[in-house]
């Protein structure tokens, strides 16, 4: 429960926020593009009390949403492999393919296990050496050094039965992409926590300075977002896009420099798909050449020609802040928590489960 002095804080932020809102001449467009960030403005119901010109967008921020449907039928088409096991995160076990689900093959008898992290993964390779044994590596720059961290001890120890199907992401490139994108008339980013502890605030520059936007790297608490937002009102107005770190107890300028040496020694940056947004050059990463050995993708031979999205389903629309979860005509009918239709209901960062759980419409 927050006491007296928390919600005096917050009532003086929300203060704050609508003093500088009548400043505007025009409603303006901010977007979070962290599923966390997402998840929290929906839990304090921030977007319900916001002045009526400010609106949030929830953009491509949840790791397991963005993953295309065709990388999903990928890791279900190796999980039929003779002695092969599939790790993931939890996420992951729900997310429909075109025809089934990493949780539906293991009640068939597939051996998928659910991981906490990819040294996990790589004991249970070790364990099992006449197995291959596969983890599924999603997420931004926050979990990508985890793994690289697995394939540095694989490589190490000689192991030789440890693969990885790399659907990592990077942030940079589908922020500039939703930035050019006219019909969403973006005014500013509420910046991804975790992954700035990683790459450090800089990785934003460009977005202020080339194409003119408000930056801000905010926390998760409440008084974290709406300092954040308010932070991005005053760049608005004053007109001076600029990067700003709102989360200076966890995130700095240049960030964590060590990760981002075993980043840069393990991957690579390849084109990858998002889903609703489409293929993005050098969005993704993929084992670098001292580390290909460790790719899945040089492993297995599957074909996934017949991916397709559910009928009806307007995640990628979301994802890429174009409607709302309440336009799309399955959320809350035919698709809920229990009974997922799309990626976006199922992960705990999806904003279609955060609006579920919730909004109100």
């Amino acid at each position: 429960m927050k006491n007296n002095v928390d919600k005096e804080n917050i009532k003086k932020l929300f203060d704050l926020i609508y003093n500088e809102a009548k400043k505007l001449k025009n409603k303006i467009n901010l977007m979070e593009v962290c599923g966390t960030h997402t998840m929290a403005i929906s839990l304090y119901g921030i977007r319900a009390q916001l002045p009526p010109n400010i609106n949030l967008i929830s953009g491509p921020g949840c790791p397991v949403c963005v993953t295309p449907i065709q990388e999903i039928d990928k890791v279900i088409e190796i999980s039929e492999k003779e002695n092969v096991i599939i790790t993931t995160f939890g996420d992951m076990m729900r997310v429909p393919g075109t025809f089934s689900s990493l949780e539906e093959k293991r009640a068939k008898g597939k051996d998928v296990r659910i991981v906490y992290s990819p040294m996990d993964a790589l004991e249970i390779a070790k364990a099992n050496p006449e197995k291959k044994v596969v983890f599924v590596g999603i997420g931004f720059e926050t979990t990508a050094p985890a793994v690289a961290m697995a394939l540095k001890t694989a490589l190490k120890q000689k192991i030789q039965n440890f693969f990885i199907l790399s659907f990592f992401k990077i942030i940079i490139p589908p922020m500039i992409a939703l930035v050019n994108d006219k019909n969403l008339k973006l005014d500013g980013f509420i910046c991804p926590g975790h992954v700035s502890a990683i790459t450090g605030a800089k990785i934003y520059e460009p977005i202020a300075i080339k194409y003119k936007m408000a930056c801000v790297v905010t926390g998760f608490e409440e008084a974290d977002v709406l300092t954040g937002i308010y932070m991005l009102l005053r760049q608005i107005i004053s007109r001076k896009p600029a990067v700003e770190i709102q989360y200076k107890r966890v995130v700095t300028y240049d960030g964590n420099k060590i990760a981002q040496k075993i980043l840069k020694e393990v991957f690579k940056t390849k084109d990858s798909v998002w889903r609703g947004i489409g293929l993005i050059p050098e969005s993704g990463l993929s084992l670098s050449k001292k580390y290909e050995r460790f790719d899945a993708e040089k492993i297995f031979t599957v074909n996934t020609n017949y991916s397709k999205e559910p009928k009806g389903c307007k995640c990628g629309e979301v994802l890429k802040g174009a409607v709302k979860p309440f336009d799309c005509p399955l959320f809350k009918t035919k698709c809920t928590p229990e009974n997922p239709v799309g990626a976006c209901m199922v992960s705990s960062e999806g904003t279609c489960a955060a609006y579920y759980k919730y909004e109100v419409n």
